[in-house]
């Protein structure tokens, strides 16, 4: 399979999971769009979240993503785990980004591995209490 085909069948699978399941509990903090997945290496991947965090507050704020990732290797063993990253928001910010640095495989190192899908649980923001003058 050569590398284009592969990187649109996967962004292809990450529009058709969508970010409107994160959407679902109600939350007032959104993802901009679908994460964004970036290989590193041939077990390596950065999973990129863009986030809507005007709800969380004037003075910023911090929080996570719970979120369920499947993948597969190339000998087409697939797996599927829960992870978790914490972001920040600046103060006046409307938008911020969290990177999770994942590996992926069944032995270190030993197989190229494709992320297939990633769903997003849950995401949650605490806003920062304001300081007292």
């Amino acid at each position: 399979m050569d590398t284009r085909r592969t990187i649109s069948l996967l962004f292809i699978g990450l529009l058709a999971a969508g970010a409107s399941s994160a959407l679902a509990s109600g939350s007032a903090v959104s993802l901009t769009q679908a994460p964004l997945v970036m290989r590193v290496d041939k077990d390596e991947f950065r999973i990129v979240f863009g986030i809507d965090a005007q709800a969380c507050g004037q003075n910023g704020g911090s929080g996570s993503i719970r979120y369920r990732v499947e993948w597969r290797t190339a000998q087409g063993a697939t797996r599927s785990e829960t992870k978790q990253v914490g972001y920040t928001v600046s103060p006046l910010a409307s938008r911020t980004i969290a990177v999770d640095r994942q590996y992926f495989d069944t032995a270190e190192g030993a197989h190229t591995t494709e992320v297939t899908k990633i769903s997003v649980d849950r995401i949650t923001c605490r806003a920062a209490s304001s300081a007292a003058n």
